[in-house]
């Protein structure tokens, strides 16, 4: 079963998503994809929908982030080796963290905007995990209990903003650079621990390529990591970490400018696509 949180018209909602549309699961009382985690009753709901008629075509609706109001977006940088060793950091004993914010995220197909204040849009493909049941001082025996379901992200970086000062925040969070979808796939559709592939592909030609047994730390330590500093919540979101072959270290430089196609592939969920257009100011 694949969740989306979407649009149709302008009004918010979420479903279960088919071959040829999405099958509308928003409830007064369910009204989010964050509260049908929050409440444990996504899974059921998704199987209590198997062979329903479509609500609405694919073609008319606008993917939103996965999660669109998420309580907290923890990201990881420098989470493998070759980005590590091209970005020229040193070694540690714990993961890097920096946080974004809900608005800096956009949906599948969403135009992924260049500010007019910058040159140096970078692409940087992640794998997201959404979580499902809260926890605080987790270990690493329990952590992929704590887990809803896997999705694509796209965290977009605005490099020259970035590097204004020794901390990310400015550079990682302009309005709906983050790209996250197309949607979420349950933790039971991929065994714990499953060895996944991550490709980023701009305009056809692949940019990076890993997988997860790659990571300098694996999905247990960053669950156990991030909610010793604090207590997670359904429907946060940890973005795990980008492979080497960002554009900012590429000789040339690499940026994504408008027209430009940014694909996120990740293996056992699936392609999340986005394609870049210049932000008119006052956005």
């Amino acid at each position: 079963m694949k969740f989306i949180s979407y649009a149709h018209r302008g009004i918010p909602s979420w479903g279960l998503i088919t071959p040829t549309g999405v099958i509308q699961l928003a409830t007064p009382e369910v009204p989010s994809l964050r509260h049908a985690i929050e409440t444990g009753r996504l899974e059921a709901m998704g199987q209590a929908a198997q062979g329903r008629a479509d609500s609405t075509p694919l073609a008319d609706i606008e993917f939103l982030p996965v999660i669109p109001d998420p309580g907290k977006i923890v990201c990881v940088g420098h989470n493998y080796e070759e980005h590590r060793v091209e970005t020229q950091r040193d070694k540690t004993e714990n993961p890097s963290i920096f946080l974004r914010v809900p608005a800096s995220q956009t949906g599948h197909l969403a135009p992924l905007p260049l500010p007019p204040e910058s040159t140096q849009l970078d692409y940087e493909g992640e794998i997201a995990i959404v979580i499902g049941k809260a926890g605080r001082r987790i270990a690493q025996a329990d952590a992929w209990q704590h887990i809803a379901g896997y999705s694509a992200y796209n965290d977009g970086s605005v490099r020259d903003w970035q590097k204004h000062s020794m901390q990310f925040t400015p550079g990682k969070n302009f309005n709906r650079t983050g790209a996250f979808g197309p949607w979420l796939v349950l933790r039971g559709e991929i065994a714990d621990g499953q060895e996944l592939t991550l490709e980023t592909r701009l305009n056809g030609t692949v940019m990076q390529h890993a997988t997860t047994a790659m990571m300098i730390f694996p999905i247990p330590r960053l669950i156990e990591y991030v909610s010793t500093f604090t207590t997670l919540e359904p429907g946060d979101v940890i973005v795990t970490g980008t492979p080497g072959g960002v554009g900012a270290r590429r000789q040339p430089p690499v940026w994504m400018k408008p027209g430009d196609r940014v694909e996120i592939e990740v293996s056992g969920i699936g392609v999340l696509v986005n394609t870049v257009a210049a932000e008119e100011m006052g956005a």
